[in-house]
């Protein structure tokens, strides 16, 4: 069948049939945030281990999903799409009206600006600080690079601080799309090895995450510590199958 055309309404099912697929890593930073909002929609998906160890970006049926070869990527019935935050969008979008997709435009501005901020300002620092310790070999660590790469997440994040202040979650009072980019990120900066300011309101935001069901499961999951760790961890997810 050709993608790009859309699913009829639903639940992303047909006939008892799991439509929804995603394409990716478990341990992918940018995979992560998919897999977790599909979670919070409560769809029925399944995950096509995809990239690094798992391969398959370079067959046929990829490329048709994504001619960049990139994850994440998702298959909704005949539908394609691929780029993180266009994925969560569209889910929410689609699956989540009203509830994680705001209906007033306003706050659909206000939650698409924090998705944007989150991959132009947050995520950078914190998944360059992410390399430089989890994904490096404790003895070929640069303490400089990685407290240079912690200070400008921090500077980063001191604006998400001043944003909350008087505010549950990221869009107001309620949890919404605007939290999955940065509620991710928010997850590898607080579990490195690195020097942290105070963050009050970026921590309670942080607990809050931490008591969703979704966030436990798909977000907090154990890294490692180095990229032995790292590797032994993806190669297990291999056994997970539907998540």
């Amino acid at each position: 069948s050709e993608p790009n055309q859309l699913p009829r309404k639903g639940h992303a099912r047909k006939a008892g049939v799991v439509m929804l697929e995603i394409w990716g890593r478990p341990y992918s930073s940018n995979v992560i945030p998919v897999i977790w909002t599909a979670a919070e929609l409560e769809l029925d998906f399944t995950l096509q281990l995809a990239g690094g160890s798992f391969g398959k970006l370079d067959t046929d049926t990829f490329a048709k999903i994504n001619p960049n070869r990139l994850i994440p990527a998702i298959r909704d019935g005949r539908f394609a799409l691929w780029e993180s935050r266009a994925i969560i969008r569209y889910l929410c979008h689609r699956y989540g009206a009203g509830t994680l997709c705001p209906t007033d435009p306003l706050a659909s501005a206000i939650a698409d600006q924090w998705m944007e901020w989150c991959s132009t300002i947050a995520f950078p620092p914190v998944i360059q600080l992410f390399f430089a310790t989890v994904r490096t070999e404790p003895d070929k660590r640069d303490a400089a690079i990685i407290k240079k790469h912690a200070d400008d997440a921090a500077r980063a994040l001191s604006i998400l601080e001043t944003h909350l202040e008087g505010r549950h979650y990221v869009g107001g009072d309620e949890f919404t799309m605007a939290d999955i980019p940065l509620g991710a990120v928010a997850y590898r900066y607080f579990n490195v090895e690195a020097m942290r300011p105070s963050l009050p309101n970026v921590e309670a935001w942080y607990h809050r995450l931490g008591q969703r069901s979704a966030y436990q499961k798909h977000v907090m999951r154990f890294f490692g510590t180095n990229p032995e760790e790292w590797r032994a961890l993806e190669v297990a997810s291999a056994s997970e199958g539907i998540l």
